[in-house]
This record gives structure tokens, sequence and C-alpha cells, in this order.
């Protein structure tokens, strides 16, 4: 059984009013329905294509989260959860992707943890993980209630400043994660004849003030071919690089890279 809290941020994709959740469905007052997949998620995506054509795929999903699960990224899981430990009120993990930082954040006594995602297999890995409640919705039109939000965070996604902006409450805070200079350099030499390093680049804005950042960084082994494939998949780097240096990896059994994390801290000033 779903329960749900009395003030739920959900809003309608369709006409914008609340959505209200009745036994297994959320219906706002115009009539508009969606139901709640058994694993307890909401597809909220308006689009003409179906849910599983949208974003990452089945395979690219578990993938990852096969990935994650065997804690190579432990480093910025436990980085986040310690920047959180100490804070109360709705947290929204924008873009969550399978939930393993999602669900670890959603373990923290203070906060109401809610994650979406593009991709409907994503998002039902992540509700499968049992903590935090999930929609599926697209970052560019997020259906839930402007302010409604004292925190979220944006790793490794696109930085959609007017919807981060309205959803924040003011004096709400970002916390926003890009690749270090050296994120992944071990695999990018095995990959590429002329490696480069990550310009750590931060969002330009306007709207919200930069209260600081930090740097994670560490070293891990990759400890199969099917590790190092699925790393490489979730990175940008798979998709701008052709088959010949693709087929490079597969000379490895394992492989040990730097890992580098910039997490920064924004906040939505008062009087916006």
């Amino acid at each position: 059984m779903i329960v749900e809290k009395p003030d739920a941020p959900l809003i309608c994709p369709v006409c914008g009013k609340r959505l209200v959740l009745e036994d297994r469905c959320r219906r706002c007052e115009n009539g508009h329905s969606f139901d709640v997949a058994k694993e307890g998620y909401v597809n909220l995506l308006q689009s003409h294509k179906g849910g599983d054509a949208m974003g990452d795929n089945k395979e690219a999903a578990r993938f990852r989260r096969d990935f994650l699960n065997k804690g190579y990224y432990s480093l910025l899981r436990e980085g986040l959860t310690r920047r959180l430990r100490d804070c109360s009120g709705r947290l929204l993990d924008v873009c969550c992707g399978e939930g393993y930082y999602t669900a670890a954040l959603a373990q923290l006594p203070g906060l109401e943890v809610w994650g979406f995602d593009l991709a409907r297999e994503m998002v039902r890995l992540a509700a499968k993980r049992g903590s935090g409640s999930y929609f599926v919705a697209n970052l560019a039109r997020i259906p839930v209630e402007s302010g409604s939000f004292d925190y979220a965070t944006l790793l490794f996604a696109p930085f959609q400043e007017k919807e981060l902006v309205r959803i924040l409450r003011p004096g709400g805070r970002l916390l926003l994660v890009v690749p270090g200079r050296r994120h992944l350099f071990g695999l990018k030499q095995a990959v590429y004849d002329r490696p480069y390093e990550n310009d750590e680049a931060l969002p330009q804005t306007e709207t919200l003030r930069l209260l600081g950042s930090e740097k994670l960084a560490g070293r891990i082994t990759l400890a199969s071919q099917a590790d190092l494939q699925a790393v490489f998949r979730m990175t940008p780097y798979y998709y701008r690089t052709g088959p010949a240096d693709r087929a490079k990896l597969e000379a490895y059994d394992t492989l040990e890279t730097e890992i580098e994390f910039i997490l920064a801290f924004y906040q939505k000033e008062a009087f916006i």
C-alpha cells in the first residue's frame, strides 16, 4: 500500500492542478489520471512516444545499475550524503537515473526525497530500491509545484536553469555534480591516442548564487571487461568514439583509473 503525504508536490502535466493519490492512481480535480505502477512510480511524461522510447533504454539502465551497485562510485555517494546529512526538508533528485544516489539520500532522517528521470526503465529500477518517491518526466517541464523543494541534486545532467530555479523555494539550495579534470583518465588513455582532461566548468547562472565547491578524488580498479564496458557506456565519450577506438577496451580484463567529482553548491536568492 502506498502512503501519501498530504502535501505531495506533484501536479498534472496536462492542466497543472495538484495530483492526489486515489487507490493506485494519481488524479487532478479536472479528471486527468495517471496510474501508479506496481513498483510505486507514476509516469507523468507527456509525449507521443512511448515511455520506453524516451531516454536510456533497458539495457543501458541495467548496465548502470549493475555497475553502481558494485560501489565504484561510493566516493560520490558518501560525499553527497555527508553534505546533506544534517539537512531537513524536501529534496528532488533531478534526472535520478536508476536511483543509486537517490536511495542513499532517502535514508537520511531529515529528508523527504523525490526523484525523476526521462527514461521509464531508469525510474522503474529506482523505485524497486524501495526508498524515495519517483516519477517519469522531462527536465524541461518538471510536473511539480513551484517553490515546493528545499533542495535539489543534479548529477551529470543538463543545467535547465529556469526549471531548477522554479521548483526551489526562496533560499533553497542546489547541489550540482560535474566530472573533475582527471575523471576516468585511465579509461581515456586506454581508448584514445590523445586523451584529454575535462575542463571542470560549472554552469554560468544569474539567478543562483554559488556558495562554494569541493573536489572528491580517488582511484578505482575496474575488475572485469563487463565493468569496463558499463562505465564507458555511462559516459558521453561512448557516443563520440568510433568503432575502432571502442574496440581497444576489449584488450583489457581490468583497468585502474582515477575518478574525480566536483560538487558545487548554489542557493536561490530569497527575492526570486
